[in-house]
């Protein structure tokens, strides 16, 4: 696989020293600078906001554990077909719940994997808000709340599913490439 970051070549930008030292914590804890954050280095305003986002879905206060989040963006992922998400999150989905093959099932189909009812009811309501936004209706919202979902939990599900359907669309438009340690990490 080669270097390139995107099939796009737009020169970056002069970093803050606030986003240098977010790199530098990436290198420390990931052991890479994720290729997503370095495609939005041409506008440190776009990555800011981008990586701003990705922080308070992600990483913030929800009813939803960093494993619900990570399903949400691989089902989503899988659905529109994006190499750099599935390969990035598949990682984390692998990390996260110690099953190597856990993300692979959710890429190919989430339907074939072990998953608890909750999960399987949040991952259903993700793949109809990615596939069908229009038909979503009073019953799929009743049917989270069924699986143990709060009214905030859902806002939550939807929100991460609307992120990852935009970044999806984002990284395929440019042809985002992950980064190639992804593919070997928590088998």
């Amino acid at each position: 696989m080669s270097d390139r970051i995107t099939a796009l070549d737009l020169p970056a930008a002069e970093l803050s020293e606030q986003t240098t030292r977010y790199f530098e914590v990436c290198r420390e804890k990931l052991g890479m600078v994720p290729n997503v954050l370095q495609a939005y280095t041409f506008d440190e305003a776009k990555l800011t906001a981008f990586t701003g986002m990705y922080n308070d879905l992600m990483l913030g206060e929800s009813g939803l554990s960093k494993l619900e989040r990570e399903m949400i963006a691989v089902v989503v992922s899988s659905i529109n077909k994006c190499y750099y998400c599935l390969t990035a999150h598949g990682a984390a989905v692998r990390q996260l719940s110690g099953d190597p093959e856990l993300g692979e099932l959710l890429v190919m189909n989430f339907r074939a994997a072990t998953l608890s009812e909750r999960q399987r009811a949040m991952l259903e309501f993700a793949e109809k808000l990615t596939e069908s936004p229009a038909k979503m209706d009073e019953a799929d919202r009743q049917a989270l709340r069924e699986a143990g979902f709060s009214d905030r939990d859902i806002w939550d599900i939807a929100s991460t599913a609307a992120f990852y359907n935009m970044t999806n669309r984002v990284a395929s438009a440019i042809d985002m490439r992950p980064n190639p340690e992804y593919s070997s990490q928590y088998r």
